[in-house]
């Protein structure tokens, strides 16, 4: 089984660069030709199956593509909640008082769904609904966060080394399972 995962579309410029989480906020102008763009590199694959963040910047980000097929749309593949601090930046929070110091230090200073949560989610949606499919090609269109968690497990690295790869808004990432 081939799996297409997907990053939305970049979002208005009020939020690049933010931990977004759960707010539920569109794509900008560029974000749709980006996804245009994305779309129209993709078109080549008919995709059996299509999974879906239930947020708008990621729905958008579908919504280029003009597939004419059935979407399931989840909260379970949604950028991990950071509860107070969703809209804020790296800046801003440092400017409440919290200090950085290394990265797993800074995920437990964040608000909102603990990191051990987060990534038991994604593990177990893709553990028990994507991974069982018995389609050829998916696609799931997605946040950072849930793509690079999930590549922390698959490859059974840390969620630090993951979250070094570099995931510009509306790229995709293909990952082979065995079924």
């Amino acid at each position: 089984m081939k799996i297409t995962l997907v990053r939305h579309a970049e979002v208005i410029e009020e939020y690049i660069g933010k931990y977004n989480g759960h707010i539920d906020i569109p794509i900008s102008e560029n974000g749709k030709q980006q996804a245009k763009e994305l779309a129209e590199k993709l078109s080549h694959i008919k995709f059996d199956k299509i999974y879906c963040s239930d947020l708008l910047r990621a729905k958008q980000t579908l919504e280029q593509f003009k597939l004419n097929q059935e979407v399931i749309y989840s909260d379970q593949l949604r950028e991990k909640s950071w509860g107070k601090d969703e809209g804020k930046s790296f800046d801003d929070i440092i400017a409440d008082g919290r200090e950085y110091k290394n990265f797993e230090q800074w995920i437990d200073v964040l608000d909102g769904e603990s990191i051990t949560d987060y990534k038991n989610k994604i593990e177990n949606y893709f553990n028990n609904i994507i991974f069982k499919n018995k389609k050829n090609n998916i696609l799931v269109i997605t946040h950072s966060g849930v793509i690079k968690t999930l590549l922390s497990v698959l490859n059974n690295s840390s969620l630090e080394e993951s979250f070094k790869i570099s995931l510009p808004y509306a790229n995709s990432i293909e990952i082979i399972k065995e079924i």
